[in-house]
């Protein structure tokens, strides 16, 4: 390669790398300092030899991803971001781990430039790659002719003994290996250690077999074989139908005399007298800190100007494919700014006013319309799309089940009994910029995906999580379905807006507005059981679900009480407002699709919805503690605060109290009491 450095040149770049990543720790008295010492050589190599990028612009869409799995060594990803240009300044890395620096303990999107997505919970990062490949692949089969086009980009990355000890990459390890995800590539830090000690002490399984089991391209690399590591590279890159995994063999904390590997080089900064010893043993200077020599400045900027030069070459490249292909062109431009039709909420709401169904069922017509309207939505189920009812009917399928078509050309992905990996993947796909996804199970199973779900919300990012069989009311599959706590766990995590529509106009509505939105995640929780559809006042405009809740059916006269519910609660609330007012008590019912859009109105609006001094009853199936600030010391929760049980719904309704005469009684009650 043109200005590839030469051995002295080489072990000054990696010892740089190594001892800003050292001193920052140090500086912190906090961080991981032994995994970006062993990494810095495998890594400058990926990154010098290998990974496409322009650091002047770090979103360009032809760009390679980086995705450090091993969060835990952000170091020795911000150390290159430095040293490439990215525009990370001595001084950031000087504040590592401070409040407010860029340079976070673990790789924060958005933080940072070049960071491609937050890592740190081990498995996500290597789960979230996976669906970043898939997206690329999405992308080619779409766009690409002639081997020219978007999408042909690779997605590498750096996993640990602990990413690989997590089930979620087994997970997304063996979808990878389904979908033949020859665009992986992942360098596995075999460094045998771990907090508690070795890796012996609970991991003895032959990594090596088991991806290739999974149908991965593995090879092994032995520590310090530069020739060795790249030649495997170019082998990785050459293998189009599987993805690679290269054990690249490393010693933690390598160059210091008392530390490496062990333990002790993991999560600890060395200590002052072991870094001066380490610097002597490397023959790197004791002072300055953060030191970096002219000469690998002067090398770094050239190879700066060549990666801006290469990307420029991609640019020309891409430019004639766009003359070429000029319809294509402007599709892919369309997917990627995201554009809608202005029409979109007619379009999804149009004639469901009177439609009485399950919301899962109004969902899936409603899906077949977005999909049709919007070209870019891309979506699946954990086998479960026949009971989610989320699969797009003429979108093919992704992967070998495309039978004769591109694998990749189709649009319902096929999870299998895979959650935990189901949602990083869909977050990877939402991460890479060209298309809207949504992935689903029963809402019992968002546990199971609650680290995806959270990081969605961390990031920022537009992946829709699809949740059916949202209460007691799934019936007979009994407690081990019925979710009662996780509304209320849901609504708790920052950034997450959670639907719970009560009839097709909110589902609609809801589907619209997370299609409308440039960033954030979204989650449904729809009904299995048949809902009538709501009336609504003079006056009600369907934009009025985005407000979070509203006036269904206002009270005659003065209301004594406000009954708000959510779901399949807002018809319990109308029969059990009728009930009232037979017995002189006058009800308005307020529809809640989502507390978290409520929460963002004017102060005006919410007063307007719930009266100062009028009592609220709030009313849903399950815990219902996020519901608790709508109702004040004034009103109650209407809810569960017990496991469900295997009976039919109706039974479940008059054992819970969730009968119109049930809900009516505890009403009368409780103002009685007051």
């Amino acid at each position: 390669m043109a200005g590839e450095p030469d051995a002295a040149l080489r072990n000054q770049v990696i010892n740089t790398i190594r001892f800003l990543a050292v001193d920052a720790v140090e500086r912190a008295k906090s961080g991981h300092p032994g995994t970006p010492m062993a990494l810095a050589g495998p890594t400058f190599e990926l990154w010098d030899r290998f990974l496409r990028f322009d650091p002047t612009d770090p979103s360009w869409p032809l760009r390679d991803r980086f995705v450090l799995s091993a969060g835990h060594a952000s170091m020795l990803q911000y150390a290159l971001l430095h040293l490439f240009g990215y525009g990370l300044s001595l001084d950031d890395l000087r504040n590592f781990r401070q409040l407010g620096s860029p340079t976070a303990g673990h790789p924060e999107y958005g933080h940072a430039p070049g960071v491609e997505l937050t890592t740190g919970p081990l498995g996500q990062g290597f789960a979230h790659g996976v669906g970043m490949a898939l997206a690329a692949k999405l992308t080619e089969a779409r766009f690409a002719r002639d081997g020219e086009g978007p999408g042909r980009h690779f997605v590498y990355g750096i996993c640990s003994d602990g990413d690989l000890m997590e089930g979620i990459s087994a997970e997304a390890g063996s979808l990878a290996g389904h979908w033949g995800l020859g665009n992986l590539i992942y360098l596995y830090d075999d460094n045998r250690i771990t907090i508690d000690g070795s890796t012996d002490l609970s991991f003895s399984e032959d990594v090596a077999k088991r991806f290739d089991a999974q149908r991965w391209h593995v090879e092994h690399v032995a520590e310090e074989d530069v020739n060795g590591l790249c030649a495997a590279i170019e082998r990785a890159r050459s293998e189009t139908e599987r993805p690679s995994l290269l054990v690249c063999r490393t010693t933690i904390g390598i160059g210091s005399p008392n530390k490496a590997g062990t333990s002790s080089a993991h999560g600890a900064p060395l200590g002052g007298d072991e870094v001066a010893l380490t610097k002597e043993a490397l023959g790197w200077p004791k002072e300055p800190e953060f030191y970096v020599p002219d000469e690998v400045r002067a090398y770094f900027a050239e190879r700066i100007e060549t990666k801006r030069k290469e990307r420029a070459a991609e640019d020309a490249r891409l430019a004639g494919w766009r003359d070429r292909n000029s319809e294509l062109a402007s599709q892919w431009d369309d997917f990627r700014a995201r554009r809608l039709p202005a029409d979109l909420a007619v379009r999804l709401a149009e004639g469901l006013e009177d439609r009485e169904a399950a919301t899962r069922k109004h969902s899936n017509e409603i899906i077949q319309r977005l999909a049709e309207a919007v070209p870019f939505v891309v979506g699946g189920s954990a086998d479960l799309a026949e009971s989610n009812l989320t699969r797009i009917k003429t979108g093919g399928d992704v992967g070998p089940a495309a039978g004769s078509l591109d694998p990749f050309v189709g649009r319902n992905i096929h999870f299998g009994i895979r959650e935990h990996s189901m949602g990083a993947i869909a977050n990877g796909i939402a991460l890479d910029g060209t298309f809207l996804p949504y992935c689903s199970t029963f809402l019992i199973f968002s546990d199971y995906m609650r680290p995806a779900i959270r990081l969605a919300a961390l990031m920022g990012v537009r992946s829709t999580f699809v949740f059916t069989h949202d209460s007691i009311f799934l019936g007979e599959d009994g407690p081990t379905h019925q979710p009662i706590e996780h509304l209320d766990a849901l609504r708790g995590i920052p950034g997450l807006v959670v639907f719970r529509p009560a009839d097709a106009i909110e589902t609609a509505m809801a589907w619209c507005w997370v299609a409308s939105q440039a960033e954030g995640p979204a989650l449904f929780a729809l009904t299995r059981q048949g809902l009538p559809a709501l009336r609504r006042p003079t006056g009600f405009k369907n934009e009025d679900v985005w407000r979070g809740a509203y006036t269904v059916q206002d009270a005659d006269g003065a209301a004594q009480v406000v009954l708000a519910g959510s779901g399949s609660e807002v018809s319990l609330c109308l029969a059990a407002a009728s009930k009232l007012g037979a017995a002189g008590i006058s009800a308005r019912v307020v529809s809640l699709p989502s507390l978290e859009l409520f929460e963002n109105q004017s102060e005006e609006y919410r007063a307007a919805v719930f009266p100062q001094g009028v009592p609220v009853v709030a009313v849903e199936a399950a815990r219902g503690v996020s519901l608790q600030s709508l109702v004040g010391s004034a009103g109650f929760v209407h809810g569960i605060n017990r496991f469900g049980a295997s009976a039919p719904a109706g039974a479940l309704a008059e054992a819970y109290g969730f009968t119109p005469d049930a809900l009516a009684d505890a009403v009368r009650e409780h103002l009685r009491k007051g």
